[in-house]
């Protein structure tokens, strides 16, 4: 059966996620409040129908929140103040799935939120990249228990839509289960383009010489390595400054010492943010080393 799906916002990820559930028969809408004219187009694109805050939260059987890190709390803020101002007409609760980058101490901020609301909240991530042709990245959602009916709707609206779905819904099931496993696996595969990136830049800093002997070295000892280097550094650049924010839920997530491993990542991500805003310096730096790499 055809949902009402509101997936906010309409970026790449959002846009495309948007376009499989349309494509399922589902009603999807969105806020295009201030967005620009490119994010207007891609939601268009995708077949994504524009509403007001009053039509999402009156109509939606489920929200699904996918917007940077730094955003999500002030989303659900706004999220629960529009609500509140609405009546759903007999519909049942509104399911507001939060499926962003954040660590377990700020989702359960979030679900304290709704705390005395009729909003049923899960605790969502999505592993991998957007939906293009074949590929469909994982969906992962885990709630509170009692809370198991707005899971099984989080699971049957984007399930049937050809994406992977995935439920953390076993004897310890709980809001945090589905943000730990995305700052885990964040934490090593977004952590080991950091580390390429960082030490890429360092070497050249150095030297010339340096520069080139590392990638010598990597391609007679470490091929595999290297393939991933030429794979991930060029995919991160453009993506480097959404990564800020989400190395630094990561950080708050390891905790301690540890965690100070993922506050250098996200200096290496702001810098690399700032080098594309300049446009050049160390994105050319890691450019050149990538193309140098792929030679045979």
């Amino acid at each position: 059966m055809p949902h009402i799906i509101a997936v906010i916002a309409a970026g790449a990820m959002g846009a495309n996620v948007g376009r499989k559930l349309v494509e399922a028969g589902n009603l999807v809408l969105t806020n295009l409040e201030g967005r620009s004219n490119a994010t207007r187009e891609r939601a268009k694109e995708a077949g994504m129908v524009d509403a007001s805050w009053g039509d999402i939260v009156q109509k939606a059987d489920i929200v699904l929140s996918i917007i940077p890190p730094r955003d999500a709390v002030s989303f659900a803020e706004r999220l629960l103040h529009e609500h509140d101002a609405v009546d759903r007409l007999g519909k049942a609760p509104l399911v507001f799935a939060d499926c962003n980058a954040v660590n377990v101490v700020t989702i359960q901020v979030i679900a304290a939120l709704f705390t005395n609301s009729t909003i049923k909240f899960i605790d969502g991530c999505i592993i991998g990249g957007p939906p293009s042709g074949t590929y469909v990245p994982t969906f992962y959602g885990s709630t509170d228990p009692g809370n198991e009916g707005a899971l099984e709707l989080f699971e049957s609206t984007i399930g049937t839509s050809g994406i992977r779905v995935r439920l953390l819904n076993g004897e310890d099931s709980r809001i945090g289960n589905a943000s730990a496993l995305k700052m885990s696996y964040a934490g090593i595969s977004k952590g080991l383009t950091g580390l390429f990136t960082t030490i890429i830049l360092a070497a050249h800093a150095n030297s010339a010489a340096t520069s080139e002997a590392l990638l010598e070295e990597l391609r007679y000892s470490q091929p595999d390595l290297l393939q991933r280097i030429t794979r991930a550094v060029p995919a991160m650049i453009p993506k480097a400054y959404r990564w800020v924010g989400e190395m630094e839920e990561i950080a708050g997530f390891v905790g301690g010492g540890e965690g100070n491993i993922y506050h250098g990542m996200a200096e290496i991500y702001g810098r690399v943010e700032r080098s594309v805003a300049a446009g050049g310096g160390d994105v050319d730096v890691l450019q050149a080393f990538v193309e140098a790499a792929k030679q045979v």
